[in-house]
């Protein structure tokens, strides 16, 4: 069975699940790397598009209605005495050099740009990213003009490179994940009287994931927040391989004729 058959049966079929126990692990790590695939390309590609659109819209935005402003001593001074918030295209830019705004507040905002009093922050793709000035020393609003133009240039190398680093992030933390559900069936397979080992349960456990590893990609491709996922994709996983370890037959005892 191929693999993408093997996705379709996951989502429905513990006794399938069930019967993928006795396949090869390599055959098995490949599952995890797909499946981990499948997860992240809705933050691949909100990432992408975030990057290319912030590009555009910071250099027009900057051109044409930002303050001048430069960063000195660690700190950013403009000329305003209100912080300066700019939305275009679902993508927002703030220059606050007074310290209203906090990294809170520029998340809020979505896919953001903003040079705070003490730090830089950019949001894109429900991550978020610092850094204090003290990289950014003397600069001004020309210079960050010329850097965008080079992130412009270089956009074809991070986004690969970005991308690439999300989905090994990903795939260690879909392991380590798979590896804690086998464990957990170790007791779910003692409680339920069945004969499995541990190589056989984390099997099982990569295919338990198929079902809220899906609904949780396309939660994510249509911009839902799921409120407390954590914990719903542990209790899904776990009743998925309780019931796969379910269809699994009891082991016969053998009945010894009385002396």
């Amino acid at each position: 069975m191929n693999i993408f058959k093997q996705f379709i049966k996951s989502i429905y079929s513990p006794k399938d699940i069930a019967l993928f126990r006795f396949q090869g692990i390599g055959k098995t790590i490949l599952y995890v790397f797909f499946l981990t695939l499948i997860s992240v390309l809705p933050a691949i590609i909100y990432f992408s598009t975030a990057l290319t659109t912030g590009i555009d819209t910071a250099e027009k935005i900057l051109t044409n209605e930002s303050p001048d402003f430069s960063i000195k001593n660690g700190q950013l001074s403009a000329k305003t005495d209100v912080p300066v918030i700019i939305n275009r295209e679902n993508f927002t830019i703030i220059i606050d050099p007074t310290g209203t705004m906090t990294e809170t507040d520029v998340e809020n905002e979505g896919n953001a740009f903003a040079l705070l009093k003490d730090e830089f922050v950019l949001t894109a793709a429900g991550r978020t990213d610092t850094s204090p000035y003290s990289m950014f020393e003397g600069l001004t609003k020309d210079e960050m003009l010329k850097f965008i133009d080079t992130i412009a240039g270089v956009k074809g190398v991070i986004i690969p490179v970005v991308s690439l680093l999300i989905y090994l992030f990903s795939s260690a933390a879909s392991f380590i994940e798979v590896s804690i559900l086998a464990l957990i069936g170790l007791v779910l397979k003692n409680l339920l009287g069945r004969k499995l080992n541990y190589r056989q349960l984390w099997r099982m456990a990569a295919y338990s994931e198929t079902l809220p590893t899906l609904f949780f990609t396309i939660m994510a491709a249509i911009k839902t927040t799921v409120p407390n996922s954590a914990l719903i994709n542990w209790f899904v996983v776990i009743i998925v391989l309780y019931l796969a370890i379910k269809e699994i037959p009891r082991p016969k005892t053998i009945k010894r004729d009385a002396p």
